[in-house]
């Protein structure tokens, strides 16, 4: 179905005429209309047949009258104006349009039950809307996995370029160092070994000495004892 035509301020209140009361004639459309202004009757039947040559109308023939009933349905044609008045009035803002809208008269019992009923359904759509939002959420785990996964892939790369340098890195040099202290530890052992050999020598050489300076000793005294007896024989 093609867009309805935007009806003039006048069209809107014949139309509300119609939506209100039903299907109606130029002459009751024209005692009815809702700001009170006197116009002609001729008016008022312009404005009708500009209706049905935009087709938000239709006339039926009845006898010698003609009535006229909507063609769409109040809600249609209503939203479009009610966006177009909120844009340029309020610039957008629907919560000072209506606030607006509430004090320009008293409402009665059955426009505030209306008027409850609306906003309730207003907070359950948007309660509808959050739980959606809600549900749609976890559709981004799967790529939270990949992220998980290619992480432990990076890790695991990172674990064998360490493995291939430390196979790289020249392990020998270590021991090689090492060797230089063990051939310093194998002399020290062989020189605490040889050390108590020198002072045996050195104990023995001490002893032969001592020996040989007593030897003669000995042999002066048995050179006195020979004396002693030519003594005696003299």
């Amino acid at each position: 179905m093609a867009k309805p035509s935007h009806p003039s301020n006048l069209e809107l209140q014949a139309l509300s005429v119609l939506w209100h009361d039903g299907p109606s004639t130029v002459n009751a459309v024209h005692g009815s209309l809702p700001d009170g202004r006197e116009r002609a009757y001729t008016t008022v039947l312009s404005v009708m047949q500009s209706l049905e040559r935009k087709k938000l109308v239709k006339r039926i023939r009845s006898g010698r009258a003609h009535t006229y009933e909507p063609a769409y349905s109040q809600e249609v044609i209503v939203r479009r104006a009610t966006d177009d008045f909120i844009t340029n009035a309020f610039g957008g803002r629907l919560g000072e349009a209506v606030l607006a809208t509430l004090s320009a008269g008293s409402l009665t019992p059955e426009e505030k039950t209306n008027i409850e009923r609306e906003l309730q359904r207003h907070k359950t759509m948007a309660a509808k809307k959050t739980v959606k939002k809600a549900a749609a959420k976890p559709a981004s785990k799967p790529a939270a996995k990949k992220v998980a996964k290619k992480a432990p892939a990076k890790k695991a790369a990172a674990k064998k370029a360490v493995k291939k340098a430390a196979k790289k890195a020249p392990a020998k040099k270590a021991p090689a160092k090492k060797a230089p202290a063990k051939k310093a530890v194998k002399k020290v052992a062989k020189s605490a070994k040889k050390a108590p050999a020198k002072k045996a020598v050195a104990k023995k050489v001490v002893a032969k000495k001592a020996a040989v300076k007593k030897a003669p000793a000995k042999k002066a005294a048995v050179k006195k004892a020979p004396a002693k007896k030519a003594a005696k024989k003299a």
